[in-house]
């Protein structure tokens, strides 16, 4: 039982140490919870928990000593330039964007948590390295001990970004459509920067 909530409390601890730095994720869940309301958050991380279900089976079968270092940089270039196409989009979209008519870059919220999750390198990165290595420690006890681990993950995830969903709908009620399109302008420049910067940091390292 020890064991259990020890590694429930830190997959929580880790998730939400992760979740409160402001990445990919969070500016499509400003994006998305701006046109479709406080929903958009959980729907967008259970896109990412998908994901993140997908890797935890990959590494619990062992293939995440296949990750080499040719393969990480290939992750980080075509992830990096996804963020960027996505940035433009945003952009695009957000310099006519309305309350009442138009449509969200990302067509759903779920969409948005599955393509923010796989073109994000840090998340892969993390999970590569670091989150392997706090499920592989969980193996060691048992499957169930580490998928616990995982659990915590998620609920970490789901209680931030609900709350940011929440506030965000709520809060565009006192925003006009200047403000709005402003948030959403600056919500695509946040993506392409960060996916300009990420790729060239990555490539000066090779």
């Amino acid at each position: 039982m020890l064991e259990i909530l020890k590694m429930l409390g830190i997959g929580f601890s880790v998730g939400l140490t992760g979740a409160l730095v402001p990445g990919p994720m969070l500016f499509a869940t400003i994006e998305t919870s701006l046109k479709k309301g406080w929903t958009s958050g959980p729907l967008v991380v259970s896109g990412h928990a998908l994901v993140e279900v997908m890797l935890f089976i990959f590494i619990v079968a062992g293939f995440s000593t296949l990750a080499t270092q040719g393969a990480i940089l290939w992750i980080s270039v075509i992830g990096g330039a996804v963020l960027v196409v996505f940035g433009i989009l945003t952009i695009k979209e957000g310099k006519n964007a309305t309350f009442s008519g138009g449509s969200s870059v990302f067509k759903s919220p779920f969409a948005a948590g599955v393509i923010t999750s796989v073109s994000h390198p840090y998340f892969w990165l993390w999970w590569l390295t670091a989150g392997a290595g706090l499920v592989l420690m969980g193996l060691e006890t048992s499957l169930f001990v580490a998928s616990i681990f995982l659990l915590g993950h998620f609920m970490a995830d789901l209680s931030w970004y609900t709350f940011v969903s929440t506030a965000i709908s709520r809060g565009r009620s006192l925003m006009s459509e200047g403000t709005y399109q402003w948030v959403l302008i600056g919500c695509g420049g946040f993506l392409v920067v960060f996916g300009v910067w990420f790729m060239m940091s990555q490539l000066n390292l090779y």
